[in-house]
């Protein structure tokens, strides 16, 4: 909620379809965010759309203007923390907490995307943070993928598979 709340429009770049989050807004200023880096997260179209929609408004859209604004100061996070729950109620969905919403992000992310990715979009200073999105997903192609990685053992296999079923057929020393 702090990034967003110190985001700017300079933060907003439609052209790479990125958000740069270079602030997070927490005890009522300004600060660098956790990680204590400048990390950039890419919009999936619907927020391109919807900040493109809010970038028409008539005032407060210039460079160094607040993306979400009252009357050009920082938004109250309490406040919109109420307006978040509204919402939620309005469209009859469960009530999460807003820092859910990362836990989310974080969870359908890494189902698509490599952890590093999610370590970078999520600000991690730490893969160990990362992790805990790494919940066992089996996925259609990976028995195709652990077929190809262990190709050579396989071959290997089989060629010992084949050696034993010739000494099968010849019989063992023990036998015979």
């Amino acid at each position: 909620m702090g990034e967003l709340l110190a985001l700017r429009w300079s933060d907003v770049d439609f052209i790479d379809g990125l958000i740069h989050v270079r602030r997070n807004f927490t005890g009522g200023e300004e600060k660098v965010p956790k990680g204590k880096r400048v990390r950039s997260v890419p919009m999936m179209p619907a927020v391109i759309d919807t900040l493109a929609k809010l970038k028409e408004r008539e005032e407060l859209t210039g460079e160094g203007d607040l993306a979400f604004t009252r009357e050009g100061e920082h938004l109250n996070h309490f406040d919109l923390r109420k307006r978040y729950y509204a919402a939620l109620k309005r469209a009859q969905l469960r009530r999460l907490r807003f820092h859910d919403l990362r836990h989310a992000f974080g969870s359908a992310a890494i189902t698509k995307l490599d952890p590093y990715a999610v370590q970078s979009y999520m600000g991690h200073q730490h893969y160990s943070t990362t992790q805990r999105y790494l919940h066992h997903r089996p996925r259609r192609d990976d028995s195709a993928k652990l077929a190809e990685a262990f190709g050579a053992c396989t071959n290997a296999g089989t060629n010992l598979d084949a050696t034993q079923s010739k000494r099968d057929q010849e019989g063992s020393p023990e036998q015979g």
